[in-house]
């Protein structure tokens, strides 16, 4: 108890007070004295003669000013023993009135405490939601409530990535290991069998492969490892498209950039961001279509787009385009190569690892644009990224 912080709170406020008091009882005491002049009585002796002078005896005397100052002398001496008793009094009363203040200050310290003991890593579901004045303490309560909000989220998040990613992974495992025990294994499975039972099992294996690359790239992304340094978009942009794979398909792919739009960021994640955009819409674009690549600048942000002529999103599905795993229930991934889910959430995390923001603009058989809205290097203010697509 003697090293908590009540009791040295209660400590520090008994001692100021008694040093208050006694303080303003010394002054009053010191001013008392000097005013007043006190002494006690001289005794003197008179004589007292009757008729004819025949002396009579002796008396005690004293002057007028004498018994003033004598009566100033004993109140000075009950001024001095009340005021030690009111100073021991006043220093139990003190050591009381500190214990209290002291408790009803701490009450939210003692609140916060409670509530960190019964937060568990699997529950974050408890606040601590103090009431009261909006002083330090309840500052400092709501930043922890913040904060378990914050941390809240990223562990649901995480365990909704754990469960997709096992059911994603479980789905290629089950299929090798089908094939495997069906066809490779199989002393009289034919040729052919064979052929096509080991064809299935690359397709998953990649599959596989892919969705483990993206898991580690959005795991980087979370640990937030990335050196940041000037980053030139159009160029981005640019090396994106040349590293993309067409696979020998008829499709245009044009650029449409604008030199000298710099920001602050990591190269290489933007360069996988547009990348993954590209990816989507190559995949989509039908035979003898076009497929844009296009920056530019708008007020303080800068933007990225990708443009293509493909099937569209239908308008109910586009504020889901970015989650994770998300697929469209009639797009073209079905009958072609089956992708991990995880491009677009890839995209929507770099770019707001960067301050930023994505946007998908999109109709039923018009194509769509997707767009990166990036800080400029030179951005100032909090004007927001503009809601409509800057490309055509």
């Amino acid at each position: 108890m003697f090293r908590s912080i009540r009791f040295r709170l209660t400590v520090i406020y008994s001692t100021l007070l008694f040093a208050l008091a006694g303080t303003a009882l010394g002054v009053t005491y010191i001013a008392v004295a000097q005013t007043t002049e006190p002494q006690p009585i001289t005794q003197r002796t008179a004589k007292v003669y009757g008729a004819e002078w025949e002396l009579l005896g002796t008396t005690t005397v004293a002057e007028v000013s004498e018994i003033e100052a004598a009566v100033n002398y004993n109140t000075l001496q009950n001024l001095r023993t009340y005021s030690l008793i009111a100073l021991g009094g006043l220093f139990v009363a003190s050591l009381g009135i500190g214990w209290v203040l002291s408790g009803r200050v701490l009450r939210p310290v003692g609140a916060i405490a409670r509530a960190a003991r019964d937060i568990q890593a699997t529950d974050l579901s408890r606040r601590i939601r103090l009431h009261g004045p909006h002083d330090e303490l309840r500052e400092l309560g709501d930043t922890i409530d913040s904060m378990l909000d914050r941390l809240e989220d990223a562990f649901s998040a995480q365990r909704q990535l754990i469960d997709d990613a096992s059911h994603e992974l479980r789905s290629p495992l089950a299929i090798i290991r089908t094939h495997l025990d069906a066809s490779l294994t199989d002393p009289d499975a034919t040729p052919d069998e064979r052929q096509r039972a080991v064809a299935v099992v690359d397709r998953a294996t990649s599959r596989m492969s892919r969705l483990v690359e993206d898991l580690l790239a959005t795991a980087r992304r979370d640990a937030d490892a990335a050196v940041e340094t000037d980053v030139d978009l159009a160029a981005v942009a640019r090396e994106a498209g040349e590293e993309a794979s067409l696979d020998d398909r008829p499709i245009r792919l044009r650029y449409a950039t604008v030199p000298g739009l710099r920001l602050v960021g990591d190269a290489d994640a933007l360069r996988r961001a547009v990348g993954n955009l590209l990816s989507n819409a190559l995949r989509l674009a039908p035979e003898g279509s076009t497929v844009t690549v296009a920056t530019g600048r708008s007020g303080s942000w800068l933007w990225a787009a990708v443009a293509d002529e493909g099937p569209g999103i239908a308008q109910e599905d586009l504020p889901r385009v970015f989650d994770r795993f998300w697929r469209a229930p009639n797009g073209r991934s079905s009958s072609r190569e089956r992708r991990t889910g995880l491009g677009l959430a890839i995209v929507r995390q770099i770019t707001e690892s960067h301050g930023g923001s994505v946007a998908a603009f999109s109709a039923v058989g018009t194509g769509s644009t997707f767009v990166l809205w990036l800080p400029a290097a030179d951005r100032t203010g909090d004007e927001p990224p503009p809601q409509r697509s800057p490309w055509p």
